[in-house]
């Protein structure tokens, strides 16, 4: 039988348009080694770790009549050099010529004929330096043990570690007639299909919510959280607006040591100091452009977090090697408004700590999977209506994902850093992605090109938010 999409990862294709694509990535920059780091090694690294990754040599394949989610079936006419490409700058390339070039290229959509992924290789950058550029469908990386292709490329030495060979033969897709034969053999499987069909959507959201709680006692305030986000409004704000297909990208880097410091000397965790770090340049951002900020003028940022009981802090050392983590999310309102950045990290810690007190999870899944258990033909409407949602409940996505604390390789090549790229929802106008990796955290800004033409503003009022809470540390 057909390995078929996750009612998940299936709302990840069915809410795509053509200004929400919906695929995450990277920027990594190496330092080139003295051998020189080359088209020809990405081509044969990627080559070798494919075995890794099975799913990126297959493709999506559509049931008939949408009687079922779509199902991977393998790329027969797999050619690693359509998904390795290449490009350069006009030596000697500067960040910004690169920001623009990463914009450009998250802005157009992964073809859906072939497997949803693309590495660009990026020679030319200044300083002797490499930049890999990474693009891949939410619904390939999503799953409980998926691994992006970023990922398997990097070693923890400069010697690369040796992958087992073995050839790939792909296996013959099942015909329409055979999907649709599984399809009605899984509705028979799953009866409860039937009455679900019929289920309001409210239901869904209050099912998938049950589902994703975990423990019972964690249930109700779980659904009870959702409930009150999604009757909740979000405060008006620039972050919101009607985006197109064009993307701008910003990218600022930041010494984690910095954060500790603060942590230290004013309490919370490295995430709260993040939290606060951003909290404070969306302040200076926001009176840049002459809006008008009063002391309770706040920002709702949805902010994914792990729910694994063994979760390290984010920017411990041990964190980042594991996959298949549980995410749920935090709705977290920003308090903008408030002019002193001591007081700003006191808030954020306080309502981080009531939201784990009372274990208010709202599941990231009930906010793009609502329909999981109804019939897929009603998926496309009902996840865009979640995308939609995602406007009036909160305001942007912070994600701050921590990464190893020591040096990592790609074929020998030193990475220097690593910048994530979140995908936009409807009416978000930016979306923040925080890694820490190897004593530095950085940022990637994934903008609209119209709604947010002084992305690199917002960046350097990162620099300026977390040099403002040092000046407190003394």
């Amino acid at each position: 039988m057909a390995d078929r999409l996750s009612p998940l990862d299936a709302s990840f294709l069915y809410m795509e348009d053509r200004t929400t694509p919906m695929h995450v990535g990277g920027v990594v920059i190496v330092d080139a080694p003295d051998g020189g780091f080359d088209y020809e090694q990405l081509v044969l690294l990627v080559s070798e770790r494919l075995s890794q990754v099975p799913r990126y040599r297959q493709k999506i394949r559509w049931v008939p009549g949408h009687l079922a989610n779509p199902v991977w079936v393998d790329d027969a006419q797999f050619d690693v050099t359509y998904h390795v490409r290449r490009g350069a700058l006009p030596r000697p390339g500067t960040d910004e010529q690169l920001r623009d070039l990463v914009g450009r290229l998250q802005s157009r959509p992964l073809d859906r004929a072939r497997p949803l992924w693309e590495v660009y290789l990026v020679e030319g950058l200044s300083g002797n330096r490499v930049a890999i550029i990474t693009k891949t469908h939410h619904a390939v990386v999503d799953g409980v043990a998926a691994l992006d292709i970023g990922s398997v490329m990097l070693d923890q030495t400069p010697e690369p570690r040796a992958t087992p060979s073995g050839s790939w033969d792909p296996q013959a897709p099942p015909s329409g007639v055979e999907l649709v034969g599984e399809a009605l053999v899984d509705w028979l499987r799953r009866p409860a299909h039937v009455a679900e069909a019929a289920s309001t959507a409210a239901f869904a959201a209050l099912t998938d919510a049950r589902r994703f709680a975990g423990a019972a006692g964690r249930t109700v305030t779980g659904v009870l959280s959702a409930a009150r986000s999604q009757a909740s409004s979000a405060p008006d704000s620039p972050l919101n607006a009607t985006i197109g297909e064009q993307r701008r990208f910003g990218m600022t880097a930041t010494s984690l040591e910095d954060y500790k410091l603060v942590r230290k000397a004013h309490g919370g965790t490295v995430n709260d100091v993040v939290l606060a770090v951003v909290a404070g340049a969306l302040r200076s951002w926001l009176l840049t452009r002459g809006e008008r900020v009063t002391p309770s003028t706040s920002v709702r940022a949805m902010v994914p977090v792990s729910i694994r009981s063994d979760a390290p802090e984010a920017g411990s050392s041990d964190s980042g090697g594991s996959t298949g983590n549980r995410v749920a999310s935090y709705f977290v309102e920003l308090p903008v408004g408030e002019p002193d950045p001591v007081v700003r990290l006191s808030q954020i810690s306080y309502e981080m700590e009531a939201h784990k007190a009372a274990q208010q999870l709202v599941g990231a899944e009930a906010l793009i999977g609502l329909t999981g258990f109804a019939p897929p033909t009603l998926h496309a409407a009902a996840a865009r209506l979640a995308s939609d949602w995602s406007r009036r409940v909160f305001n942007l996505v912070v994600t701050n994902v921590p990464g190893p604390q020591f040096p990592l390789y790609a074929a020998g090549a030193r990475m220097q850093s690593l910048y994530p790229v979140v995908p936009l929802a409807k009416g978000q106008a930016v979306s923040v992605g925080i890694t820490s990796y190897n004593g530095g955290v950085y940022y990637g800004l994934n903008a609209d090109r119209d709604a947010m033409p002084d992305v690199d503003v917002l960046a350097q009022c990162i620099e300026e938010s977390l040099e403002e809470l040092l000046e407190t540390v003394g």
